[in-house]
C-alpha cells in the first residue's frame, strides 16, 4: 500500500475546515507546503512542523507532523499523533474520520491489527458505511485472521463505490483464505479492468494463478507488480513469492 493513500483524504476535506480566510498567512498554505515537504524531506517537513504547532498551528501542524512521521517510517508514532490530532478536532465528523483512517493505516504498518481495527471501528461510528473505513477495518480484520468479517466489510465498502479496485483486491484475498477461488479470480480481475497496474490485486491474482499451476501466468504479474510499484511491502511479497517459485522449481 501507499503510505499516504488516506493522507489526502484528510488534506482535502481539511483544507476547507482548517484554512481561515482573514489570516495574513493562511494555515491551507503552510499546510500545502509543509506536506509538500514531507515528500522529499520527510526529517526536515517534521522539525519545521513542530516549530509550527509551537507557534499554535494546531491541527494542521500536527498533522503534517504525523504524515513526516509516516513517510520516516514511524509508524506507531504517526498512529498515536494521528489520534490525538482526530481526538482534538472540532470542526466535524468527517474530518475526524477521515483523520482516525490515517491512524488506522498507521496501525497496519506498525503491525498492530488490534489497534487499527478499534480505530477504524470508533470513525465508523462517525461515517458509517465510509469506504475506506470499511478497507481500513477489512485489511486490518484480516490481518487477525478474521476473513469472514473483512469480507463482510468489504461487501458494503463495494455496495458503497462499486468497483472500488482496493477492495476489490483486498476482497479477493478474503475469498481465496475462505478457499473460495473462483470469486476471488473474479475480485482480482474486476480490480484490474478498473486499475490495470493495482499491486494488491497483481499480487493476489499471481498467487491464485500459481496455486492454479499457471507459474508464467504468477510471474507476468509479480514482475508487472515490481515495475509498477517497487518501493511498497506488496512488492516485497511479489519478490519473496517469486524466489520461492524459483527455488522450487
Amino acid at each position: 500500500m501507499i503510505v499516504f493513500r488516506f493522507a489526502l483524504l484528510a488534506l482535502i476535506t481539511g483544507l476547507g475546515s482548517w484554512a481561515s480566510a482573514d489570516d495574513e498567512k493562511p494555515p491551507a498554505q503552510r499546510y500545502q507546503a509543509c506536506l509538500s515537504e514531507v515528500e522529499k524531506f520527510p526529517k526536515d517537513a517534521f522539525e519545521d512542523a513542530i516549530q509550527w504547532a509551537r507557534e499554535g498551528g494546531g491541527g494542521p501542524a500536527e498533522h503534517c507532523a504525523a504524515s513526516a512521521l509516516m513517510a520516516l517510517g514511524l509508524h506507531a508514532d504517526a498512529a498515536k499523533r494521528l489520534e490525538a490530532v482526530a481526538l482534538s478536532e472540532k470542526k466535524g465528523a468527517r474530518l475526524k474520520a477521515n483523520i482516525l483512517a490515517q491512524a488506522g493505516e498507521a496501525w497496519l504498518l506498525a503491525n498492530n491489527a488490534t489497534r487499527a481495527e478499534a480505530v477504524a471501528t470508533t470513525a465508523l461510528k462517525l461515517m458509517p458505511k465510509a469506504t475506506a473505513l470499511l478497507i481500513v477495518r477489512a485489511r486490518a480484520r484480516a490481518e487477525r485472521g478474521d476473513y469472514v468479517g473483512a469480507k463482510a466489510d468489504l461487501n458494503i465498502a463495494l455496495l458503497e463505490t462499486p468497483g472500488h479496485p482496493d477492495a476489490l483486491a483486498f476482497r479477493a484475498a478474503a475469498f481465496r483464505f475462505l478457499n473460495d477461488r473462483a470469486a476471488a479470480r473474479a475480485d482480482t480481475d474486476a480490480a484490474l479492468a478498473h486499475d490495470p497496474g493495482h499491486p494488491e490485486a497483481l499480487l493476489e491474482r499471481g498467487i491464485l494463478k500459481r496455486l492454479a499451476g499457471d507459474t508464467n501466468g504468477a510471474r507476468a504479474d509479480w514482475i508487472k507488480l515490481l515495475e509498477v510499484a517497487p518501493e511498497t511491502g506488496t512488492a516485497d511479497a511479489a519478490r519473496t513469492n517469486l524466489e520461492k517459485m524459483d527455488v522450487k522449481k
